[in-house]
């Protein structure tokens, strides 16, 4: 088996530009819209979307790498780092911090060009807490073959092996010369993003420069791409797409890491960029969905009943899995069944909820028309 660092025209891909244009022509459309959304938005409601993206991104990239990390000490985090919270709050899981903190500096410093030494500082950033297993900001060494691997022990298989590590020193000089250099046959920024960021998180991927952590970085660099190519933070979270998914997108990996015709790859990639851009659309037109809904129900809602909505409104627009019965009520406000029941029944007809089904299986749904 060779891989495409070893066939000769490393690291020159091809591919097939009339295959990815549909989806450069629809996201083009798509960030389009949201890009207006967003400036039509108050300045709470535009931070409040920037905060709900970031957070998406920290969680599930970590999560695609099985981490998982609380949502509220990610939040806490992102909020310290954009001074948003007058005294800083304390963050117990370090990950959280980092992985936190490597969002906000992708989107405020997406202009500047990208370094050797800004990767490593991003290592820096996610292993802040794991010194001794790894070193953080630092390419990996020594002569084990680093190998993307799975199934049981004596079982393996190996599905990408990356180029030694004393490779890597010169594999990222080119990478980094290649990304603040790169010129597309297609002109624009939007064709540009796309290109850039399909082609850029594919390339470091296959040079897998850290003992750890090259997918989050990886994910990074194309969320950095995308956001310097169109001159404005990128808001949309692949990684929350990528999730949904991780076969999909560990089976375009691995085959496009076998060849330099990357067409395949490409289409994947791109696909993926523009769904997440229409997530982040459904989640734009949800926040303000939801602040017209707080200020139509604000002063008719008790403390109780808010406690239960919250629930709801936090799952954004994804919607709350199964909708709302007795049952969950109950035990989110802690309350008897009859009240429960009176509740829900109450929210129904001031518009506040939908109802679904009847009987033993009535639910409910945000009416959020």
């Amino acid at each position: 088996m060779m891989y495409n660092w070893q066939l000769q025209g490393w690291p020159n891909f091809t591919y097939d530009i009339a295959e990815i244009q549909p989806f450069i022509l629809a996201f083009a459309q798509e960030t389009g819209e949201v890009n207006g959304l967003i400036q039509g938005l108050p300045d709470t409601l535009k931070q409040e979307t920037l905060l709900q993206l970031m957070l998406s991104e920290a969680v599930k990239t970590s999560e695609i790498e099985g981490e998982y990390l609380s949502r509220e000490d990610v939040m806490s985090s992102i909020r310290n780092n954009l001074g948003l919270n007058d005294t800083p709050v304390r963050v117990k899981d370090q990950r959280a911090s980092g992985v936190a903190q490597l969002m906000v500096e992708v989107r405020q410093n997406f202009q500047q060009p990208l370094t050797l030494d800004t990767l490593k500082a991003w290592h820096r950033l996610l292993f802040a807490a794991n010194v001794g297993r790894i070193n953080p900001g630092e390419w990996r060494q020594g002569d084990t073959p680093m190998q993307i691997v799975s199934g049981a022990y004596g079982r393996e298989i190996v599905h990408y092996e990356a180029p030694p590590s004393t490779r890597v020193p010169e594999e990222m000089e080119r990478f980094v010369g290649w990304y603040n250099s790169a010129n597309f046959t297609l002109k624009g920024q939007v064709p540009e993003a796309i290109l850039k960021s399909t082609i850029a998180h594919l390339y470091f991927e296959s040079i897998h420069p850290f003992e750890d952590g090259n997918g989050r970085i990886g994910r990074a660099i194309a969320e950095n791409a995308l956001s310097q190519s169109l001159g404005r933070p990128i808001m949309l979270s692949l990684s929350k797409t990528i999730e949904a998914n991780k076969k999909a997108y560990y089976d375009a990996l691995k085959e496009a890491q076998r060849a330099l015709d990357i067409t395949a790859w490409m289409v994947y990639f791109a696909s993926v960029i523009l769904d997440a851009q229409r997530a982040a659309k459904a989640m734009v037109l949800f926040t303000l969905k939801k602040a017209q809904f707080y200020d139509r129900y604000k002063t008719r809602l008790d403390e109780r009943q808010w406690k239960a909505i919250n629930k709801m409104l936090d799952k954004g627009a994804e919607g709350f899995d199964g909708g709302m019965t007795a049952k969950k009520y109950m035990g989110i406000t802690k309350v008897s069944k009859a009240t429960a029941t009176r509740d829900l029944q109450q929210l129904h007809e001031m518009g506040v909820l939908v109802q679904e089904g009847a009987g033993r299986s009535v639910r409910y749904q945000l009416n959020l028309p």
